[in-house]
């Protein structure tokens, strides 16, 4: 499978910068992959399609707010750094992304806040981006983290092209985020609201909470034409017991799996034992999964419309068919969904 069979022609009108007004009120494609039909709904819809014991799989990974702007030390340039995830609790040690990176050296230093507050030190170059901070702070854990958060802002995606705004805090978070980790939302969950979740409750649907915190490698470019050379960054996950348990039973007894985003479809079929049940895992995935691609456990999935090239995209159509799916974009075009972590959603049968 070749990179560029996933190019299609996305205008900067078509990517949603803001969500909808609701969140389970954004337009679902519902793509039937017995028949190849297409279907145009709402997403509170889905209670269409599902029925009691049917699982729904969530990602309840918290994004936190990764996105700082700084000054370098003597000249005062403005440094982008973007979190990805502490090293080291004591050190207050991080491993973070700056830009621009041509002007960042071991042995400079940062300075956060108004008032300069908030110092850190560089000490290691990993890639031509990355960088590990050492954090320079007097107080204990829990006033650091605060004081460093209060720093950030969301960290939308760089497509969502405008200034982050307060809402943005709220809306670029799923309802059931509880483990801070993520930098990236897991976009699919972003539709659903606490008055959905109640009615699927009511219809007797299960849900499965599984941790995958999502980082910056699902918008990296890939630079390689042939899939099979190209490495996904590794993103940390835990599939626990409960999740194992209520899978594998309505696996058991045929029932409907949706995986909610791609994250939760990248971690269970990382967490998949070789009887296609669904197995504890904690631990890190660097799976990366494109057509063609034979899945075990969901029977279902919802997610976005992805950019193009993208391995979101490949994904999808893995799940869905190459043929439909591609296919399916090129209706969405047409029919002016809204793409991208705002946008619209798709569900695939």
């Amino acid at each position: 499978m070749k990179l560029s069979k996933f190019k299609f022609n996305l205008t900067p009108e078509q990517i949603a910068l803001y969500p909808a007004k609701n969140r389970d009120e954004s337009r679902l494609m519902v793509v039937d992959r017995k028949t190849g039909t297409i279907e145009h709904k709402t997403f509170k819809d889905i209670l269409d399609y599902f029925g009691p014991h049917d699982v729904f799989i969530f990602n309840n990974t918290k994004v936190f707010p990764a996105r700082l702007y700084g000054n370098k030390e003597k000249t005062g340039a403005r440094i982008e750094v973007f979190l990805l995830r502490e090293l080291n609790e004591e050190l207050r040690l991080w491993d973070v992304l700056v830009d621009p990176a041509r002007k960042i050296r071991i042995g400079n230093k940062l300075y956060f806040g108004d008032d300069d507050s908030m110092v850190a030190e560089v000490i290691d170059n990993t890639t031509s981006r990355g960088r590990t901070l050492r954090f320079l702070y007097d107080g204990n854990h829990e006033e650091f983290k605060k004081a460093l958060y209060a720093l950030g802002e969301t960290p939308l995606p760089k497509y969502i092209n405008r200034p982050v705004e307060p809402d943005d805090e709220e809306r670029y978070q799923n309802i059931f985020a509880t483990e801070e980790g993520a930098v990236v939302a897991p976009a699919a969950g972003l539709h659903f609201s606490r008055e959905l979740m109640k009615r699927l409750e009511i219809k007797d649907c299960e849900f499965a909470f599984l941790t995958l915190h999502s980082g910056l490698g699902n918008f990296r470019e890939i630079d390689v034409e042939d899939l099979t050379k190209h490495k996904m960054d590794s993103e940390q996950m835990v599939v626990n017991a409960d999740v194992v348990e209520t899978v594998n039973r309505a696996k058991d007894a045929n029932r409907q799996i949706c995986a909610v985003g791609t994250s939760v479809m990248r971690a269970i079929e990382t967490a998949v034992s070789t009887d296609g049940h669904l197995k504890e895992f904690e631990g890190w995935t660097n799976k990366f999964i494109f057509p063609p691609y034979d899945f075990s456990v969901a029977t279902s999935m919802v997610t976005n419309f992805h950019m193009p090239l993208s391995t979101l995209l490949m994904m999808t159509a893995s799940f869905g068919g190459y043929d439909l799916i591609m296919d399916a974009y090129q209706v969405a075009l047409k029919e002016g969904y809204k793409f991208g972590a705002y946008g619209d959603a798709m569900l695939i049968l």
